[in-house]
């Protein structure tokens, strides 16, 4: 009888540990985004993870689309601090089915950070009518 529980218990156990593990390294998706990251921070009580937003500007003048991701690598985490304000490519992978915001509170998961050189910056307002003030 106490076999069979520890046998049970050990299947469980490693049946949930193979699904935490295939949800982490087998892909829904992948690709790149394209923006600047606005907010970027590690959060959490007990298991602390990079979690940021990527503005995504379509047009100038229009609402930027936001990006909600996750960085588990601390040296991607350090490229993105570096790229602030800056234009930048995210390429991420998604997955789903993660069982707990241990791992991030997004199913996107970025793997790599990339500098958009000579990118346009947003365009200014533009100019105010003669004879009217700002």
């Amino acid at each position: 009888m106490l076999v069979g529980l520890f046998l049970l218990a050990a299947v469980l156990f490693g049946g949930s540990a193979l699904y935490v593990w295939a949800t982490l390294q087998i892909s829904y998706s992948e690709g790149d985004r394209a923006g600047y990251v606005q907010k970027f921070s590690r959060k959490g009580w007990v298991c602390k993870t990079w979690e940021g937003e990527l503005a995504m500007v379509n047009l100038p003048g229009a609402m930027p689309e936001i990006f909600a991701f996750t960085v588990r690598d601390d040296a991607v985490a350090a490229r993105v601090n570096e790229t602030l304000g800056q234009r930048v490519a995210l390429t991420y992978e998604e997955h789903r089915g993660v069982p707990s915001d241990c791992f991030g509170e997004t199913g996107y998961f970025v793997t790599g950070v990339r500098l958009l050189e000579g990118a346009a910056a947003p365009a200014p307002a533009p100019p105010a009518p003669p004879g009217v003030e700002k």
